[in-house]
């Protein structure tokens, strides 16, 4: 498993010891992204292994996954993930399993990426979190609220978004880029350095909805690269 230590400086990320604070800790005070630190045993890639998913993206039900022949090894890994369910079923979510080879990407080479592997904000109509995990292949990736820039910001941007538009920079306008996500994605500033989520570790960051207290956390997916294993993400 892989370690996380918060960027020198950056106070937005919080550390805590177990789900009951990842749970309960409030926003506030700018932390936007709360992270329970975990070195976990078994084996995930045996977990994947066995599984047989095909490209993409598979979500894995507790059926399938309870019906896996592991070893002990193995088995130790599924009691991990069975359990990191049921704490977040506690809490009245439904979160999901998910073995990924690949996610959609925006194909349409259009000004803005809007696939997951651009960094954005999770969004939301009411107050909510996501929570994530990754146990196996690359982790998410995280970008400093102070070293990202809306892409609708960026004045060059903007103007070739206005120009596809074919208006003014009015409020049809701002709807056009809500509607389409637009706003939900950034560009990291030139002396940016994004930070690795780590493997295991139990995150809960803040998203961008109209009554949250803090700025949402920037993330994105991690390329999938040649000779990595899928990834196997619990996300909620």
């Amino acid at each position: 498993m892989s370690s996380f230590s918060p960027p020198p400086g950056y106070n937005r990320i919080k550390t805590v010891g177990d789900f009951r604070e990842l749970a309960a800790t409030p926003f506030h005070n700018g932390v936007n992204a709360l992270c329970w630190q975990r070195t976990l045993s078994g084996d995930f890639g045996e977990i994947v292994a066995l599984l047989d998913t095909g490209d993409g993206l598979t979500a894995i039900d507790d059926g399938r996954l309870n019906a896996l022949r592991l070893t002990p090894a193995g088995e130790t890994a599924r009691t991990i993930i069975l359990d990191d369910l049921q704490l977040l079923r506690t809490q009245g979510l439904a979160p999901e399993l998910n073995c990924i080879r690949s996610y959609p990407r925006d194909e349409d080479g259009g000004t803005v990426r809007t696939d997951v592997y651009s960094f954005h904000a999770d969004s939301a109509p009411v107050a909510t979190d996501t929570f994530l995990c990754t146990y196996l292949g690359a982790a998410s990736e995280g970008l400093r609220n102070d070293e990202a820039r809306r892409r609708i910001d960026v004045p060059e941007t903007r103007a070739e978004l206005l120009a596809q538009f074919g208006g003014v920079d009015d409020d049809d306008f701002r709807v056009h880029l809500h509607e389409n996500c637009y706003d939900l994605h950034y560009a990291p500033l030139p002396h940016a350095q994004p930070f690795n989520f780590g493997l295991g570790n139990f995150w809960r960051i803040a998203v961008d909805s109209p009554d949250s207290p803090v700025p949402p956390c920037v993330h994105r997916a991690p390329d999938n690269l040649p000779g990595q294993p899928p990834r196997l993400l619990l996300i909620c």
